[in-house]
Parts: structure tokens; sequence; C-alpha cells
């Protein structure tokens, strides 16, 4: 099919598969993957490595239909897989109802945020794939499996999936009353009061070029019937006037700020579904924490700053609640996320990164699954406690490979 994605959207990735689909029914997906040797899903294409990468079929799920079904009495709402978060969220506003926490991005797949770990922000709030109640996947022989939280432990290690165990139709999530959120750019923050800032709103964001001490935008997402920050909140200086994370980008592509109220999905991300957010032009890279090494971890960075900065385009901070789920990067630990957006230049980048992730070695690093990192399989292994548990789950529920990839063959050996 030509409307099958060739490349991901940073353009960095080409994928390699012999053969695109785009099946028009589950029936179809099935008979796909039973006679495949090898197949993946993709969805916005978002990942910035070759995770969702395959020899051999690749498919889309935008041909299935694009169900929304709300639960009320359960407080849940199952969703096509392929749907893209902003839009999965307009009609949950229209029945008055919300997620409780959304990505940067609302042009991001649901099904695809979810396998790889994906997060908002927020002391409170938990990782997108923290809300998923239940998962309907066609297995490595075809056959369509329903899962959810009632089959206990094992459904916390099929959540965070990087794919891996079938290919995800339908996701049930939990749903809330909804809520409208005021936006407020401080900047200017100094880096000894960062730990104020996460705490004092609904999410918070800090954006830093790391060419100085101090965190360079704040952006607070606040409940809108909060009090707005005081004039001399923590040091800082307003902005006045819509800011872009990137200095000197347009701001147009950016959800509404100066505490003008407005929906919860029309502010908790940072960009509006109806522009792309860039040219795609950029490598991304993400690490997380645990909360109590923070000060530690960013000192420790603190020593590399210029070579961070310069082939950085912005770095962001956001602290992410604890989960249960066994691939999830805030497994078992509240946690910072440390943000690199690079420029386009592997080979200047990737030195940088593996530098980065030698400061940050004694902090017990977990990598954002879709983005680009270099870190050796023992000690990625290492700092989660169930990836023994994750990896005999994939060894039973795909025992012929049939939804690896090299590199989950690299973190995952058989």
């Amino acid at each position: 099919m030509t409307d099958v994605p060739r490349r991901n959207w940073a353009g960095n990735v080409t994928y390699a598969a012999r053969r695109f689909h785009r099946p028009a029914s589950v029936d179809e997906l099935r008979r796909l993957v039973a006679g495949s040797d090898r197949v993946r899903a993709v969805g916005t294409g978002h990942s910035f490595n070759r995770l969702g990468d395959t020899a051999g079929d690749l498919v889309s799920l935008t041909g299935l239909p694009r169900t929304v079904e709300v639960d009320r009495e359960r407080g849940t709402v199952t969703v096509a897989a392929a749907l893209r978060y902003g839009d999965v969220a307009a009609r949950l506003h229209a029945e008055g109802l919300a997620l409780a926490n959304l990505a940067s991005l609302p042009h991001i797949s649901v099904a695809g945020a979810v396998a790889t770990g994906t997060h908002g922000s927020g002391d409170g709030n938990r990782n997108l794939a923290a809300a998923v109640a239940g998962l309907e996947l066609v297995t490595a022989d075809g056959d369509l499996l329903t899962v959810g939280r009632a089959d206990g432990d094992r459904f916390a290690g099929m959540v965070v999936s990087l794919g891996a165990l079938g290919v995800v139709t339908r996701v049930t999530l939990d749903v809330v009353p909804t809520f409208a959120i005021r936006q407020y750019v401080r900047r200017e923050l100094p880096a000894d009061r960062i730990e104020a800032a996460f705490a004092s709103a609904y999410s918070v964001s800090g954006f830093t070029s790391w060419r100085s001490s101090r965190i360079d935008q704040v952006w607070r997402k606040q409940l809108a019937d909060q009090p707005p920050p005081p004039a001399d909140w923590l040091g800082t200086v307003a902005a006045d006037a819509p800011l872009h994370p990137v200095p000197g980008l347009d701001p147009v592509t950016c959800t509404a700020q100066l505490g003008e109220p407005g929906p919860w999905h029309e502010r908790l991300p940072h960009f509006r579904l109806g522009f792309t957010p860039s040219s795609g032009d950029e490598l991304q890279s993400e690490y997380h924490l645990p909360r109590a090494a923070a000060a530690g971890a960013l000192a420790a960075l603190d020593g590399m700053r210029d070579r961070i900065a310069a082939v950085l385009q912005v770095g962001e901070l956001r602290t992410v609640a604890a989960d249960d789920l066994w691939l999830s990067p805030q497994q078992g630990r509240d946690s910072l996320a440390v943000h690199f957006t690079w420029v386009d230049d592997p080979a200047a980048v990737l030195p940088v990164v593996a530098e980065v992730e030698d400061r940050l070695a004694p902090f017990a690093p977990r990598p954002h699954w879709g983005k680009v990192f270099t870190l050796d399989p023992a000690s990625v292994a290492a700092a989660f406690p169930r990836y023994a548990d994750f990896a005999a789950l994939l060894t039973e529920l795909d025992p012929t490979g049939t939804f690896r990839t090299d590199l989950l063959d690299r973190y995952f050996p058989r």
C-alpha cells in the first residue's frame, strides 16, 4: 500500500520492510500476521530508533475502524490503537470526560505511545501507559487475545511491550471528568529551585539550552481554578508573549499560554494538534532517573554543559510518578525525565549521547524506548527489576520471533 509510511517522522530511519500493508479489518490483519515470519506495526513514526523496523512485513492499522467506545459505568474508553491521542481527547472532551495526562505531542498514536512508555509530566501524574485498563492484540499465530487488569501481574508485563508481544488493535483507557487548565510560562528559573517549580502545578516542564545554570523557561500547566503565580514566583520573570521551547521559533504551533483557560487536551500538550510542531529535522534522547538522584544527576551533566549545548536544540526536565508496569521507565520509582532534542547530525550527537550515558551511569538511568540511546544491554537489564520476567514473557508469547527486530535482539537476546 502506498499510504503506509516508509520512513519515521524525523526521517532518520528508512524502514527496511519487504512489504507494506494497510489491512481493512482485524480478520485481514490476523491472516497477515499468521502468514508472516517477521511483522511489525507502525504508528505515527515518532520513534527515533529502529525499534519498529523490520525486514519482513510492516503494517499500518489506520485502515481499521476508528472506534471510540465510552463505558461510563466502568470509567473507561476503548479506542482503535492507531488513533492519535489528540483525536481521542477531542471526542472525550465532547462527552465531558478526560484522560489524566497527555504527552507533549497530541499527534502520537495511542498504541505506539503506550508500547514505548511515553509520558507527560507532573509530580502526581503517571505515564500514559499507566492509564491502560485493557488491550486487544493479535499474537504471532494470528489469534486475537484480550487482556486486562484482572489478569494481574502478567498484564503489567504486557502494556509497555515495545510491540514485541503482538499487534495491538484496541486499547482501553481509564477516564476522568473533563477539567480546565491555565498555562503560564516563566523565564530564568534558578536551577536550585527546580524541585519547587515541579511541585507548583498539575504539570510542569523546564526547558534549558544547557548554556547556563538557569532553566530558560518553565511551563506551568495549573488547574484553571487555582490562583496564578505571583509576580516574583521563585525568582523568575513572567513571559509577556507566547514562547516556543526552542528560542527563536514561531510559537504559533504551541498551546495557548499567558494564563488563558482552556480544556485539558488543549493545554497539557506543548503543541497544537492542528500544526506540525517542527520539521522533524532532529534527533531525541531521554533518560529517566530516580527523583532522589535528581540533584546528583543534574550536577553530573552540568560538568559537560558546553558539550551538550553544542549539539542541542533544547533540553527538557519533567517529573513522572511511579507505576508498576514491567518495562515502564518509571516502574517502581518516581522519576525525573531528562530529555534532549538534538540537531540532526548523528556523527556529532552520538559521542555526546555516550558521554551523557556515562555520567548518568551511577544513577541507574532508564532510556525512553523510542528515542536514541546507546546504553549497553547489561546496564539496561540491571535498571529494570522485571527485565527477566519480560524476557520470559516475550519467549512465551512469541517463541518464533515473529515480532522481533535487531534492536529487540540486542536488548532481549534469545
